[in-house]
């Protein structure tokens, strides 16, 4: 009995012993495949754009930059948007991207409480990085990784020096901007101030609307009514220039008057070429959207971390409407 004891456990100890020469042998074989799950670094980082002006020629642009980059870095990109400025479609798409889990979000700034709190405590608690593009927001306030667009203050010094080279030293300037401006609107703002206050002779008469094409006739025929030997106006916000325009010329001829704005509103470029406008400020679209989505891939790849807080900034200069005709 005890010799059949021992006999069972030697058989059994040579049986595990072959066993595990087989399993080692399966080990260290030279064909070995590694397992799929482990091929992650190929995998694409998914991002996505956000904007609430959707198909106007600036934002097509921009996001026609963020397409071709995309595509040269091999990440996947998706373009969502609102139409409109409609702020609570624009909101909801920014959730909906934090809920999705995506990689990275590329977005047009908003400067209110409830953009700060999408990005500065939603996103940021899922660990998802966002740039903003075009429009920024203080970085305190969103936690923005970076700001990639232009410099609204230098803009607003430029339109502000042609301005005094076309009108001359002294006159009436009527700025045209949104009753609760944001971020981009007061930068704009300042350099155009800081610009004109060496100027004792000229006058800057503010004029505040909300987004609607009906306040925006209002507060024009309100200023025009109260300020009548008025001879420039800047459109800080341009997307009230169309509606802004059309209720001057039904007053008056716009020829007389020096109107600037810049080029982010949907009707700036074509009032240009019909000399409606005399000048906008020309800014740099498509480099933005490009640089945006390389930034948030060096980001994610750790190639470039961290980014510049200040921001990246893209080109801007002066296009006259003598220049398009």
């Amino acid at each position: 009995m005890r010799k059949t004891g021992i006999l069972a456990i030697c058989t059994i100890i040579i049986l595990l012993c072959h066993l595990t020469f087989l399993s080692a042998q399966n080990v260290f074989r030279s064909d070995l495949q590694l397992p799929q799950t482990l091929s992650f670094s190929k995998e694409e980082h998914r991002l996505v754009l956000i904007t609430q002006d959707m198909e106007t020629p600036f934002w097509d642009k921009v996001s026609e930059g963020a397409r071709k980059q995309a595509e040269d870095s091999d990440v996947s990109l998706e373009v969502w948007g609102s139409y409109g400025k409609n702020r609570e479609e624009f909101l909801k798409n920014i959730e909906v991207a934090i809920q999705s889990k995506v990689d990275g979000i590329i977005i047009q700034g908003l400067d209110t409480d409830e953009f700060k709190e999408l990005t500065k405590v939603k996103a940021a608690f899922h660990g998802i990085p966002i740039i903003t593009v075009a429009n920024d927001v203080p970085m305190g306030d969103s936690i923005r990784r970076t700001y990639v667009g232009s410099d609204h203050y230098e803009a607003g010094k430029m339109i502000a020096s042609q301005i005094l080279k076309d009108m001359g030293r002294e006159g009436k300037v009527v700025l045209m901007y949104d009753t609760n401006q944001e971020y981009y609107q007061k930068q704009r703002m300042n350099g155009v101030r800081d610009m004109l206050k060496f100027y004792p002779d000229i006058h800057l008469i503010h004029a505040t609307t909300d987004d609607t094409r009906e306040q925006v006739i209002a507060a024009t025929q309100d200023v025009m009514n109260k300020e009548p030997d008025i001879d420039a106006f800047i459109a800080i916000n341009a997307n009230v220039v169309g509606a802004m325009i059309g209720e001057i010329s039904k007053r008056s001829q716009v020829e007389p008057f020096h109107i600037f704005s810049f080029d982010d509103g949907p009707e700036s470029l074509s009032l240009l070429m019909q000399g409606k406008l005399d000048g906008v400020i020309e800014q740099s679209p498509e480099e933005m959207g490009r640089k945006s989505v390389q930034l948030m891939k060096e980001w994610l790849n750790g190639d470039t971390v961290p980014l510049d807080k200040d921001g990246y900034l893209t080109d801007i200069k002066i296009r006259k409407a003598a220049d398009v005709q």
